[in-house]
C-alpha cells in the first residue's frame, strides 16, 4: 500500500501524534518484514498499557501499511467522534448481532479491501498478575478462517512502565525515558485449518494458536519463561474492572536488538 492511499484524516492524526511520540519515547521495533506489503491481513496484538493503540499505531504507520482498529459501532454516530473514526478507516463492531460473525462483517469487507485489521484478542488489559496474554476470544480467528488472510502476531512491552494498567490513578510516568518495544512476527501457520468450518472447538484451537504466537514473541523480548496455563479473566458484578487490583511492575526486558526511527 503507498503513502497515497492512507488519508487525509490518517495523516493527521500521524502528524499530531507522531512528534510526542518520538520525543517522549525510545523505541525498539524488530519484525517489520513480517508486515505484508499488499493484500489484507490480520494483526493480532497484545495488551497491558493504555497506551498499546498509541505505540503500535506508530510502529504499523512506519511500515506503510495503516493499522485499522476495531470499535464499537455506536462511536461512529458522534458528529465529531464519529467523523474521525469515519475518516481514518477504524472499523465498527455490530456488537448488537445475535450472529456472531455477522457482528464482525465490517472486518471481514476491511480484509477483503486489502486492509491490516488490528485484533487485540484478549479483549481488555491483561489482568494476568506478571502482565503475559490471558486467553483470548475468537474474533480474530472467525475473521481470519473467513477470509484466509494471514495472521501476524505482535507483542509489545514497555508501555505500561510510562502508563501502568489498572492504576487507580491514570497517572503518565514518561520520565525517565522509557523505550517501547514492538515485535512482528511471521504469520501464525494455520494451514490446517483451511476450509475447515468454524465450530467453536476450532476457534478455541485457533484462538490459541495465536496467543502462543503472541506470547512466544513476549517471552524472547522479557527474556522469561511464561506461565503453563494462561490467565482466565472472567467479569462479574462483583469485581468490577476500573477496581481491579496493581498488576506489579514486570522485570527488565531483555536486550535491545533492533532500533527504527
Amino acid at each position: 500500500m503507498s503513502r497515497r492511499k492512507i488519508g487525509f484524516w490518517y495523516r493527521l492524526a500521524a502528524i499530531l501524534v507522531k512528534p510526542p511520540m518520538l520525543v517522549l519515547f525510545k523505541r525498539d521495533w524488530r519484525g517489520m518484514d513480517h508486515i505484508p506489503a499488499e493484500r489484507g491481513f490480520i494483526t493480532a496484538v497484545n495488551h497491558n498499557s493504555y497506551l498499546d493503540p498509541l505505540s503500535y499505531a506508530h510502529f504499523q504507520y512506519n511500515t506503510g501499511r495503516v493499522a485499522r482498529f476495531l470499535a464499537k459501532e455506536s462511536l461512529f454516530r458522534g458528529k465529531v467522534v464519529g467523523r474521525f473514526m469515519r475518516g481514518t478507516g477504524q472499523i465498527p463492531v455490530f456488537r448488537e448481532s445475535t450472529d456472531a460473525a455477522g457482528a464482525f462483517r465490517a472486518a471481514v469487507d476491511a480484509v477483503h479491501r486489502g486492509e491490516c485489521v488490528v485484533f487485540y484478542p484478549e479483549a481488555t488489559l491483561t489482568r494476568d498478575p506478571g502482565l503475559w496474554p490471558m486467553e483470548g476470544k475468537t474474533g480474530a480467528a472467525r475473521v481470519a478462517l473467513l477470509t484466509g488472510a494471514p495472521v501476524i502476531p505482535v507483542a509489545q512491552w514497555g508501555a505500561h512502565e510510562a502508563m501502568p494498567p489498572y492504576a487507580r490513578k491514570k497517572r503518565f510516568r514518561p520520565f525517565p525515558r522509557k523505550t517501547l518495544v514492538v515485535v512482528a512476527g511471521e504469520p501464525v501457520d494455520l494451514s490446517a485449518y483451511e476450509g475447515v468450518e468454524p465450530t467453536a472447538e476450532v476457534l478455541r484451537e485457533v484462538t490459541d494458536a495465536i496467543m502462543d504466537a503472541i506470547t512466544a514473541l513476549l517471552a524472547e523480548i522479557r527474556g522469561e519463561t511464561p506461565p503453563a496455563k494462561r490467565y482466565v479473566h472472567r467479569r462479574t458484578p462483583s469485581v468490577p474492572a476500573a477496581e481491579a487490583p496493581h498488576v506489579p511492575q514486570a522485570p527488565p526486558r531483555a536486550p535491545e536488538e533492533e532500533r527504527t526511527e
